[in-house]
């Protein structure tokens, strides 16, 4: 019997600091609220958050050979996740990100690109996606995965019984031709708002759904922040609310969402009670710095489901 999730596509080191509304003039210094550094990225962030779940986790990335790389393979070795199929990839940098969060929560970032697009399908990554219960690719926009290798991944992990999710890396126009690849073998295709639009052109966010559906993907969960999600599973069309909360990070909500979507259809929730619980994920990790946030268990969060107040309307 297949169990826990394997991860594939991007993986950053996130250095989170709060609350940074102006630079100090010259070499000044402004004393702030908080600093935090973790695993993230669409791949990374999301096995770290499943692992903090509870699930066994595997992820298939790369890292450069750097200190950055040695700190992100510790960080995620200490949440249990299995890094078999992470690459480290000699002479390149790892890839990492600097948020400057504003107290709004509004996250201007400064990006530095490195071995963490270079994700591949190689035989660890795809032995790990064709023996998971769950595959989570997080891949498209890899230039080692786009094009085929990654679809043959996907379509591998399809054919072995494999449950699998797909997510966006800050997709350009050009990965709606990755997409027909990949939505054929995709169970749930869980994109943002603002790439739901961007690629299909419609802003009613149903009817971007409905093109998805049209691609191949089975279900379609779109993200839209503080507004909530629109989902269409098994046939349902429904809007579900967020949480009302105050927000400090929202770097990782999307990637939250899609772990706790896939933590709680492990545990045996219903698709629509999976989302639910993947919205309280998103919230708990919105009111703390990096990819955790306040996260603490599967548990804990199942008890806050009880306690946050829900918006009135998604």
């Amino acid at each position: 019997m297949k169990t826990g999730l394997a991860c594939i596509g991007l993986t950053t080191l996130d250095i989170v600091a709060r609350a940074i509304d102006a630079l100090p003039e010259g070499e000044g210094t402004i004393l702030i609220e908080g600093i935090a550094c973790a695993p993230a990225g669409t791949a990374a962030g999301a096995a770290l958050i499943a692992a903090k779940l509870g699930m066994p986790v595997k992820l298939a990335s790369a890292v450069g050979d750097d200190l950055i790389g040695r700190f992100i393979r510790m960080a995620l070795e200490e949440a249990g996740v299995d890094l078999t199929a992470l690459e480290t990839l000699p002479g390149l940098p790892s890839s990492t990100t600097v948020l400057a969060v504003d107290s709004a929560g509004r996250r201007p970032n400064f990006h530095a690109l490195g071995a963490g697009m270079l994700a591949a399908a190689t035989p660890a990554a795809l032995e790990a996606a064709t023996s998971s219960r769950f595959l989570h690719y997080a891949g498209i926009g890899g230039p080692r995965l786009d094009g085929g290798a990654g679809a043959d991944l996907v379509k591998a992990a399809h054919e072995a019984g494999v449950i699998v999710t797909c997510d966006l890396i800050s997709p350009q126009a050009s990965a709606l031709d990755e997409l027909k690849r990949l939505l054929p073998y995709v169970d749930y295709f869980l994109p943002s708002a603002a790439e739901a639009v961007l690629l299909t052109g419609q802003d009613d966010l149903f009817a971007a759904a409905e093109v998805f559906l049209g691609l191949g993907a089975r279900n379609c969960l779109i993200k839209n922040g503080g507004r909530g999600s629109v989902v269409v599973l098994d046939g349902v069309r429904t809007t579900l609310p967020a949480y009302l909360i105050k927000p400090v990070d929202t770097t990782s909500c999307g990637d939250s969402y899609c772990a706790g979507f896939i933590a709680a259809l492990d545990r045996g929730w219903a698709p629509l009670d999976a989302a639910r619980f993947a919205t309280a994920t998103a919230a708990l990790v919105a009111q703390g710095l990096a990819t955790l946030g306040k996260l603490e268990s599967f548990e804990a969060t199942e008890a806050a489901m009880r306690q946050m107040t829900l918006s009135e309307a998604a």
